[in-house]
Parts: structure tokens; C-alpha cells; sequence
């Protein structure tokens, strides 16, 4: 038995940050030298009121319309996310009943940022191969800019919020995923991080004073932070070293792959992994400009997006990776 991606959809929020917006919130900024390197246009902005938990919904409300699949038949629903409505219990479960599942379906919240879609779907293809799931809805949804600082203008200008809803089912034939490859460096943790509002370090025992970081960006520890130069170099390192590593494991060469799908972490960390690889530049999605990184959903945005425009099309081999928070990183290789 092997998994099969049936269906990718999406939700957008409604409100939208561009660049010219950014430009009058920031007059020092310099949005465009901004714009080559992160590649990013504009960004969509969760509503007030709005959760991620709302996101996700929508996602799979939209791929219920477009997927002919019946919610009984959905055995799974994971919930990929660092928020959620609640501490506990699990999105997942709250999901499984505004979504109208059956009651014989399992849930489960993941949190695993920028890798989170490849380990989504690792858990996806396990449960089938093992026979415990024919249909997987894995659900991806980021509302990362309510943890940025408003002042931190380099954050706000990169990320934007968005969710994802995937519909992974068993196959006899057709599609086969290879061995996933897995990757982390637990030692730089603190390069990507909301430090404040968990037990280490509970928002009720600390004052939360702003500060100005060594770039300018004002935030404090209950806000997002985010290491840009130690991140863009463990990504442009490590990609490389994973893609090969999967290409050997499936003994296949580079021009085997029809399409490599990275994590959308912004479009100077692509573009530098695609000239380290010597990836042709038909081969290499970049979707970024119109959501920003949305941390997990960006690589089924940035599939869904390539669909849509007919880059990604049925019999294509496929190499997708994942890197970033936790400095964890993970990859397979499929054929869609």
C-alpha cells in the first residue's frame, strides 16, 4: 500500500500588509533591497478573533468542496501548528467535531514549524503503509504574525499567516513516497524562538520589557525572534547535504527530479540552494511574493500554487525539504 497527495487547498486570510503599507509604518526601511532578498510582496494578516484553529478549518472546508471525499471516510485529522485555541486539548480533537468527522477518526496536534509539513506527512504515510488509515487529512496553519513585535520591522516584512489542508489516502498503485530523512540540531534552539509564555518561563513571572536588538528590531521574549544570519546559514548549508543524501538513499540522480520544493523561507536562502545544487531554474518553486513565509504551510502553498500555474503536474518526480525551527530539517522524494 502505498500514500498517494490527492488534494492540496488553501485559506488566505482576508487582510493584506504590502510593501507600500510597510513602507509608511517603517520610513527608514528600504523596502526594496528588502524585497530582492526576501522575495516577498505582500503578506496576509489574521483577522482579529481569528486562530489558527479557524484557519485550518477553512482550509479543509475549501478541500471538501474540491475533493470528492466523504468526511466519514477521513481516519485521521492531524493539526500542524505552534498555537491553537487551547493549552489542551489538542486542536486536533476540536477540528475532528467542526469539521464533522466521523467519531472513528483519530487527532493529533504536531508542532514542528518550518519542518512541520514533511513530518506531517511522515505520519501520514506511516499510518497508511501500517494499515491503520486509508485517508489523512493533515492540516497546516500559521497566525505567526500576532507573536512578532509591531517595531520589529525585519520579522513583519518576511512572515505572513495562512493555512493548508492536504488530503493524503492510500494507493495500491501510483504514487510511492520514499524513506523519509530526518535532521536535528537541538544546540541552536534559541536561534528561532518565542522564549516567553510556557512553564520555563511563564508570562505571569516575568516583566515583559521591550528592548532593541543588534539589527534595530524592537521585541521582547514574549515576542518571535529569529536569528536571520545563523538561520540563512544552517538552511543554505544543510538543504544541500539533505537533498543529497536523499537522492543516494533513492539512487537517483539530480536530473531525475522534475521538481525540488523547499521550505519558502524567503528567496535569497532558495536562491542560494538552488546555485549550490545547480537546480535549472524550471526545476526550483519559489512561491513566496504573494504570502510571505507562512513557516509550516509554505510547502503545500508553495505546491498548490505550482499546480495552479502548471508547474507541478501528475507523474512528476518530486524532492521536497524542509528546515528551520528547532534547527530540524527533513525530506523525501516522491512521485505525484
Amino acid at each position: 500500500m502505498h500514500s498517494h497527495i490527492a488534494h492540496i487547498e488553501t485559506y488566505l486570510p482576508a487582510e493584506v500588509l504590502n510593501n507600500d503599507q510597510l513602507q509608511l509604518l517603517f520610513p527608514d526601511l528600504k523596502v526594496r533591497e528588502l524585497t530582492r532578498l526576501t522575495g516577498v510582496t505582500k503578506r496576509h494578516i489574521i483577522a482579529k478573533g481569528e486562530t489558527s484553529l479557524d484557519m485550518a478549518r477553512r482550509a479543509a472546508e475549501n478541500l471538501f468542496v474540491r475533493q470528492p471525499v466523504e468526511k466519514e471516510n477521513i481516519d485521521f485529522v492531524l493539526f500542524c501548528s505552534a498555537a491553537g485555541d487551547f493549552i489542551t486539548p489538542a486542536s486536533a480533537c476540536v477540528l475532528q467535531d467542526q469539521l464533522g468527522l466521523s467519531q472513528q477518526c483519530g487527532a493529533l496536534d504536531i508542532n514542528q514549524g518550518c519542518t512541520g509539513f514533511i513530518y506531517g506527512l511522515n505520519l501520514a504515510d506511516s499510518m497508511i503503509k501500517a494499515g491503520n488509515a486509508k485517508n489523512v487529512l493533515l492540516l497546516t496553519s500559521e497566525s505567526i504574525t500576532t507573536t512578532i513585535h509591531p517595531k520589529d520591522k525585519s520579522n513583519r516584512s518576511i512572515f505572513g499567516d495562512g493555512a493548508t489542508a492536504t488530503l493524503i489516502t492510500a494507493s495500491e498503485e501510483g504514487q510511492k513516497i520514499s524513506p523519509f530523512i530526518f535532521g536535528t540540531d537541538g544546540s541552536q534552539f534559541d536561534q528561532i524562538i518565542i522564549k516567553h509564555g510556557k512553564e520555563r518561563y511563564p508570562l505571569a513571572g516575568f516583566a515583559e520589557d521591550d528592548f532593541t536588538d543588534a539589527h534595530g528590531n524592537i521585541r521582547n521574549h514574549a515576542n518571535f525572534y529569529m536569528n536571520g544570519a545563523v538561520v540563512f546559514n544552517f538552511s543554505v548549508e544543510k538543504a544541500p547535504v539533505l537533498v543529497d543524501a536523499l537522492l543516494k538513499q533513492s539512487d537517483l540522480s539530480m536530473s531525475d527530479i522534475d521538481l525540488f520544493v523547499f521550505h519558502q523561507a524567503n528567496q535569497i536562502i532558495l536562491e542560494t540552494i538552488g546555485k549550490k545544487l545547480n537546480i535549472p531554474e524550471e526545476k526550483l518553486v519559489i512561491e513566496i511574493s504573494k504570502t510571505g513565509n507562512t513557516v509550516s504551510s509554505t510547502i503545500p502553498f508553495a505546491m498548490h500554487k505550482a499546480w495552479e500555474n502548471g508547474q507541478l503536474q501528475r507523474g512528476q518526480k518530486i524532492l521536497m525539504a524542509g528546515f528551520g525551527v528547532g534547527f530540524s530539517w527533513g525530506g523525501c522524494i516522491l512521485d505525484f
